[in-house]
């Protein structure tokens, strides 16, 4: 349990840079509660998805992996924010990615923040 925290706490906070650094991944709320509280919510759909969608596409895609030399990452990565965003939408969360090229440049800035993060907050081990 408490890794699932620590990783849904690094996750919004990457989220939160990403959201800081690129104008077209936006989150609206009325107040930094209501953001800071969207923000969690669209890190644990965002941990889900990474955890239930990602492997299956990453077997899927395979031989793309292989072919690019793991260039098709930053596309799966991508994909699967895009996926976040649209499942936001459906659970009326206030978290928008606007087109693949956002959602790109979006997932690898959160792949980098979210490992900083990792490595600087506690795990359960």
């Amino acid at each position: 349990m408490k890794n699932f925290l620590v990783k849904t706490i690094a996750n919004a906070g990457a989220l939160a840079v990403a959201v800081w650094l690129i104008d077209k991944i936006t989150l609206t709320g009325d107040s930094t509660f209501k953001k800071v509280w969207t923000l969690l919510l669209v890190a644990v759909v965002f941990g889900l998805v990474n955890f239930l969608v990602k492997p299956i596409v990453k077997l899927l895609t395979f031989p793309l992996f292989i072919l690019t030399l793991g260039l098709i990452t930053l596309v799966v990565n991508a994909l699967m924010l895009m996926l976040t965003s649209w499942l936001a939408d459906k659970l009326d969360l206030s978290f928008h990615v606007d087109g693949f090229w956002t959602a790109v440049l979006g997932g690898l800035i959160i792949s980098v923040v979210s490992w900083a993060l990792n490595l600087a907050l506690p795990d359960g081990d």
